[in-house]
């Protein structure tokens, strides 16, 4: 009976260092990659769903469902033993091969793009310059044809006018 319930409280204290893995898993995950409040938000409820599951389960395989304080101490005391000894050592670590695994992305991702990249900007040079040079000049020429047109109006209301005048 003891030794079941010394298995049972090893057990969980097992369980309460793997609830500090994820934990620092989400911690890593939220140095590494900058978020929004509604990933953060998510990624919590997440958290705590999978925390809830990995006790429940825990609970109904090693201990038939039945709930005992001394299993939550060994959560608890799985999880401080786990912060206060790898917690900092596991972050650090994960963290600097999460970045480094970054750059290199970047950087493969940026050879991959670069010839695309070329493509694109000769199209638009090829295409889109002289497409946006023709409407500059279109709109230019067009305003200053509509400039004349108002002014020739103008012109020749001022002459009916000079007109009318000269014959009264």
């Amino acid at each position: 009976m003891v030794t079941n319930q010394t298995n049972l409280f090893l057990i969980f204290i097992v369980n309460g260092i793997i609830i500090g893995l994820l934990f620092d898993f989400f911690r890593v995950l939220r140095i590494t990659f900058k978020t929004n409040d509604f990933i953060t938000y998510a990624e919590d409820i997440l958290f705590w769903i999978l925390t809830g599951a990995i006790i429940l389960y825990s609970i109904f395989t090693f201990n038939n469902g039945e709930i005992r304080l001394f299993l939550f101490l060994g959560i608890l005391l799985g999880c401080i033993c786990y912060m206060l000894t790898l917690s900092s050592y596991i972050i650090k670590t994960n963290t600097t091969i999460i970045n480094f695994l970054k750059k290199i992305i970047t950087k493969i991702l940026n050879i991959i793009l670069f010839p695309i990249k070329c493509v694109i900007k000769t199209v638009k040079r090829i295409f889109f310059k002289p497409i946006s040079f023709l409407t500059i000049n279109i709109r230019k020429n067009s305003t200053n044809l509509l400039k004349n047109i108002y002014n020739s109006i103008k012109n020749t209301n001022k002459t009916k006018n000079n007109v009318k005048k000269a014959k009264i």
